[in-house]
């Protein structure tokens, strides 16, 4: 790929450039592995700034401005909150938006919300002048296209990636130049209950299948058993390392989807650089912004959509609570309803909620008689189909209250039966 010549000449300090950021802005972060955390750290090193505005997906690395000493200077809105904004927001020092990830770039694109700044992380400008938003198109583009100035860490190491991911390199108002490793993500050690769901999981999809899924231990374990499938294809949200092995092993082909047939599509992805070396100058691979991966409209056109999800509890009528616990923010609504809803419209869909039976080491039920006081639903009882756990699946869909507990109790720990029968019985008076 042939390269613009004396761009690097113009690049400053992270402090020269967040000097362009003043009191009452509204930013955009770029978030995943994509990041800008060395910009970010300038940020919180402008002590002079008030009332600023940080809208962003999950980010990684510290996310110090929102530390105490930063309140009233910088407030974070998380649209989808990551492990270091939980505490923040829990502690009323930043907040949460729940929202669809496909909603997201419409609320920049339409001025709803009016983005100032976007900070964002950029791969370095091609002949033509064009840098791309690598692993991270998400709201980005929206964002990076909205914005009244746009501020950059160029980083050599940033994959360049295809599909509607450009910003041109005349619209970075200022920028730093670094050649880093983008932030890995390491697979987590598979569990005895993530190798079952994996394998039910699997025992679902059929080849020819449309795949959607997110990181994590299920997904991984459900991709990894999936070597002997057939002409799958991929549009999702994310994707990680486990889809290069089935693309490198020929089980992923595209060829039977009916929108961008051949290419896996994503809005983002986050791994490690396996994945980001795969995704370097892939033809292959379309990124799109999620108003367009996450569109119900468009994932329902693909074949046999399966649509893997997780949860962290759900209730015995079958609402499922994947962004909080009680309470206490964990993540976001983000593309969960997008693809149940969508999976549930494709020909031959399956839309699958997968989860452990416990949590704390087996002292909890995620299975529950009623979900925790403050817990939010994000997929509802008349949206979801598939339950997965390592004892069992069950399509609820269609089912009526006492069919889906009666279902729901059989995927359960065998230790929380009992109790989760009596909890019917005595509730809706159900009798089994």
């Amino acid at each position: 790929m042939k390269r613009l010549t004396g761009w690097e000449s113009r690049a400053g300090t992270a402090s020269d450039v967040m000097r362009h950021i003043a009191s009452g802005s509204r930013l955009f972060v770029h978030g995943a592995a994509a990041t800008p955390e060395s910009l970010l750290e300038a940020l919180a090193a402008r002590t002079e700034l008030e009332a600023v505005t940080l809208f962003h997906l999950h980010t990684t690395g510290k996310a110090r401005f929102a530390d105490p000493q930063h309140e009233g200077r910088f407030r974070s809105v998380s649209l989808f909150a990551g492990t270091e904004l939980r505490e923040p927001i829990a502690a009323g020092r930043a907040d949460f938006m729940p929202i669809f990830l496909s909603d997201i770039p419409r609320l920049f694109s339409s001025g709803q919300i009016p983005i100032d700044v976007a900070v964002l992380q950029l791969s370095p400008p091609d002949e033509n002048g064009h840098c791309t938003l690598g692993t991270s198109i998400d709201a980005a583009k929206s964002a990076a296209d909205s914005a009244r100035i746009v501020v950059a860490e160029i980083n050599e190491q940033m994959p360049r990636t295809h599909g509607r991911s450009i910003v041109p390199f005349d619209r970075v108002t200022a920028f730093i130049h670094t050649d880093r490793p983008l932030f890995a993500q390491q697979p987590t050690e598979e569990t005895a209950a993530d190798a079952q769901i994996g394998e039910l999981i699997a025992g679902l999809v059929e080849d020819g299948s449309t795949l959607q899924m997110g990181i994590g231990g299920i997904p991984d374990a459900a991709l990894k058993r999936l070597g002997g499938k057939h002409d799958l294809g991929v549009h999702t949200e994310m994707f990680s390392d486990h889809v290069v092995d089935l693309v490198r092993a020929g089980v992923v082909t595209n060829r039977f989807k009916k929108i961008h047939a051949g290419r896996t599509v994503t809005s983002f992805v986050s791994g490690t650089k396996k994945v980001y070396d795969f995704v370097d100058d892939n033809l292959e691979v379309e990124f799109h912004p999620c108003d367009r991966t996450n569109d119900a409209s468009i994932i329902r056109e693909n074949p046999k959509v399966v649509a893997i999800n997780s949860a962290i509890e759900v209730d015995l009528t079958g609402q499922v609570c994947a962004d909080s616990i009680g309470y206490q923010i964990y993540s976001g609504i983000g593309g969960q309803m997008d693809f149940i809803h969508g999976a549930a419209l494709s020909s031959g869909g399956k839309p699958i909620i997968a989860l452990p039976s416990t949590a704390a080491h087996g002292q909890v039920s995620r299975i529950t008689a009623a979900l925790k006081t403050g817990a939010g639903v994000v997929t509802t009882r008349g949206h979801v189909h598939w339950v997965v756990t390592e004892y069992g699946a069950v399509n609820l869909h269609g089912k009526t209250l006492r069919e889906r507990a009666q279902a729901l109790i059989s995927i359960a720990h065998p230790d929380f039966r009992g109790e989760l029968t009596r909890a019917a019985a005595q509730t809706r008076h159900f009798v089994f």
